[in-house]
């Protein structure tokens, strides 16, 4: 079937970098797109030579941005984690654009015994980061209601009987879970091999903290989960996470899975193929009858 739903807009780098000198007078050659992520980014240089990562993130207020995602990955950075600083934060109609530091490292490629140790180890890191910042904002899951321009539940009502069936179990998970995700935590949100770095088997950066915000530091491991599920992905190390997600309270791990499932089932809908929709609606129902 032909998708009715909207797909979230890419970045258009020419036209960003133009506006971007236009608002803040700073001026970046760009040297091309970064490969990976769904909206997109690109590296672009300063006048003095170095080398930076140029993003976009459509329906964003620069105060909003301010609060949460870059304060949460400033919080991060000053912890002595991998993080790349903010460089510059500029407000382009209703989209904000960021450059940010160049990390050393290239993605994870295969997540390894070794780098699922270290991994474990950061995400304890961002255990209770933000207790005694009250500005930072809770995070939504969006489990009874949209997203902006992901989480929707109308694609996954539509789409047919099983993922409808799946969008039930959500709503009925977020009625017994209802209001922001509690926790002083910092939640990278995006947390998946294609955001962690890495050289000669070390940790190097995490990258990518647009959506990041206060809640609980667990959904990551939950986001890492489902960013695991498929390709060439260790058995023995995903049995491990399951493991490590076994070890969470029901009450807990409930929304955290209704979230992702919702996210990536509907972004599959709206961008992707009836066999990803596949793909990531049987991973969701693994863990619907717990």
């Amino acid at each position: 079937m032909t998708s009715i739903w909207s797909r979230v807009a890419r970045l258009d780098v020419s036209s960003v970098v133009e506006q971007v000198a236009e608002q803040s007078g700073v001026r970046l050659e760009v040297e091309g797109l970064c490969s990976g992520g769904e909206v997109g980014a690109a590296y672009v240089r300063w006048d003095d030579g170095r080398r930076s990562v140029l993003k976009w993130r459509p329906g964003t207020r620069l105060e909003d941005f301010q609060a949460g995602p870059l304060a949460v990955s400033e919080t991060a950075r000053l912890a002595g984690l991998p993080v790349p600083r903010t460089e510059l934060a500029v407000q382009l109609d209703s989209a904000v654009a960021t450059v940010q530091e160049l990390l050393p490292g290239a993605p994870i490629a295969a997540l390894d015994e070794s780098l699922l140790d270290q991994v474990l180890a950061v995400n304890e890191q961002l255990r209770l980061l933000l207790t005694g910042n009250s500005t930072v904002p809770s995070l939504n899951l969006y489990l009874t209601f949209d997203g902006p321009g992901f989480c929707l539940h109308g694609p996954l009502r539509a789409h047919d009987r099983r993922t409808a069936r799946l969008d039930d179990w959500i709503t009925a998970v977020g009625a017994d879970h209802p209001g922001p995700l509690r926790g002083d935590d910092a939640v990278h949100v995006d947390f998946h091999p294609g955001n962690l770095l890495v050289v000669d088997g070390k940790l190097t950066g995490i990258i990518d903290w647009d959506g990041a915000g206060r809640g609980d530091h667990r959904l990551d491991l939950v986001t890492l989960r489902f960013g695991l599920h498929g390709g060439d992905a260790d058995p023995a190390v995903v049995a491990r996470l399951d493991a490590t997600l076994d070890e969470i309270p029901p009450d807990i791990l409930r929304p955290l899975w209704a979230h992702m499932s919702l996210r990536m089932t509907d972004w599959a809908i709206r961008h992707f193929t009836p066999a990803d929709v596949d793909h990531w609606t049987t991973l969701a129902e693994t863990r619907m009858a717990r």
